[in-house]
């Protein structure tokens, strides 16, 4: 039931986002006189199809919902020589796509990522006026000895703004630090009622800031965590060392719990070690000594615990008004849009590793999970892979609309179009180009499946 519940999120997701970018290149070519013979969703055998009365457009919803196309009248003319060409009449001949001058091809070759770029800023209003779950931007944790700690953060205090500019959610706070990554940065607290103004500087890790959490890596804050002791493993480490259903982890090795991941650490790089535990039972703070179990080859400690962890502070639904839904449409799409060119650039350098990037399951699994969050974190993710779309659709590779524009620059610059040849072996690379990344991608996501 879950599979098919993740494969019916992933074929809507897919299905609508096909839908925009083709209605994309579809309506700016009706709206510039070009005719349009064929308009599919999906590919492969068609389940439904019908012909448009005036148009004569044929409507297809194809079985492969992994993409789609637009089927212009001329597109690939050339390739057929003049006989094919003489077979048309003036006015056919006239709403060809290949007679087009350059601006008109290139209006419908970009309008499909453009379409995207919409979409998202559509939906990301809608999600603006629906309201948001966000995890508010209070202090939970600070580190002992933490950059925090030294600039005066204290437990609880609220972030209201960052280098003066109003935040409302801990991703926000998160998402300015990433770009503040080397700088100093303002903020703005709320402290008893009081504002605070303290200035601290964001150093840079070793890791990529795009792969980080700033927040807890770098400063040393974090919206705080409370992990829980779910169910001990029989004759286990854990249960050896009295660990028991219900207990709360405040404590590991001396230091105060931030987040779960810290406790994971510590028990998986203990493997044979004591650990010092400090858990709460019936409101009383206890000292536990627990001894991690090597399980395999490489010497990664287990205690044989199942836990769960809750944050500090519950999520509070955050509203925008209509003017600020739509600033936020815009002003999201465009983080997105940065954030997403970013990470393929770096994943180009290797500054990222390429392992970061995922295929239709990994989507898939995305597209299942945010729906059974609600419609709006579907929504966002919808909105998020439009974006990831647009931009991955303007990449200049040939067979993708980037690589098409390129095609037209070149054509404009030189006063006519490159020969079929050079377009035959450019569209061959871009193919392979294309093939291989998918290959790559689909390779990450079984590597992530059989890893668990």
């Amino acid at each position: 039931m879950e599979t098919l519940h993740t494969l019916l999120s992933f074929v809507v997701a897919i299905a609508l986002l096909v839908a925009v970018h083709e209605f994309g290149h579809f309506i700016v070519a009706i709206k510039l006189g070009i005719k349009v013979e064929k308009f599919s969703i999906g590919f492969g055998p068609a389940l439904l199809s019908w012909h448009g009365k005036q148009s004569g457009v044929e409507y297809v919803i194809a079985a492969i919902p992994l993409g789609g196309y637009v089927k212009m009248l001329g597109e690939n003319l050339e390739e057929q020589g003049e006989a094919q060409e003489q077979k048309l009449s003036p006015e056919e001949l006239a709403r060809a796509f290949h007679v087009q001058p350059v601006w008109k091809r290139a209006a419908v070759a970009a309008a499909g990522p453009v379409f995207n770029f919409l979409f998202a800023i559509v939906v990301y209003m809608g999600v603006a006026w629906l309201g948001q779950p966000v995890m508010p931007a209070v202090i939970g944790s600070v580190a002992a000895g933490s950059v925090a700690e030294q600039a005066g953060l204290q437990v609880n205090d609220r972030i209201a703004q960052v280098n003066h500019q109003p935040i409302h959610a801990w991703s926000q706070f998160e998402e300015l630090l990433k770009s503040s990554v080397g700088h100093d940065v303002a903020l703005t607290l709320e402290r008893s009622g009081h504002e605070v103004h303290v200035q601290v500087p964001i150093h840079r890790g070793a890791q990529d800031a795009l792969l980080m959490n700033v927040a807890s890596d770098v400063l040393g804050v974090d919206l705080g965590t409370q992990v829980f002791v779910d169910r001990v493993v029989a004759d286990s480490p854990a249960e050896q060392s009295g660990l028991k259903s219900g207990d709360e982890f405040v404590q590991v090795d001396g230091q105060d719990l931030m987040d779960v991941r810290q406790l994971i650490r510590a028990i998986q790089s203990h493997a044979g070690q004591a650990v010092s535990l400090g858990v709460l039972r019936d409101g009383m703070l206890l000292q536990l000594q627990l001894t991690p179990r090597s399980e395999n080859q490489h010497g990664v400690g287990k205690a044989g615990v199942h836990l769960v962890s809750k944050p500090v502070h519950e999520a509070e639904i955050y509203r925008m008004g209509v003017w600020d839904g739509v600033v936020y449409g815009f002003q999201r799409t465009y983080e997105m849009t940065v954030l997403t060119a970013q990470v393929m650039g770096k994943m180009v350098t290797a500054a990222i590793s390429p392992e970061n990037l995922g295929g239709p399951i990994a989507i898939a699994q995305l597209a299942g999970r945010t729906a059974d969050l609600g419609l709006v974190a579907f929504l966002t993710f919808i909105a998020l892979i439009s974006v990831n779309l647009g931009v991955l659709n303007l990449l200049p590779v040939p067979i993708l609309d980037g690589g098409h524009l390129v095609y037209l620059a070149l054509e404009k610059l030189r006063g006519k179009p490159l020969s079929m040849a050079v377009m035959e072996r450019t569209q061959m690379v871009g193919v392979l180009l294309i093939g291989m990344l998918m290959i790559f991608a689909f390779y990450n996501d079984l590597m992530r499946l059989f890893r668990g």
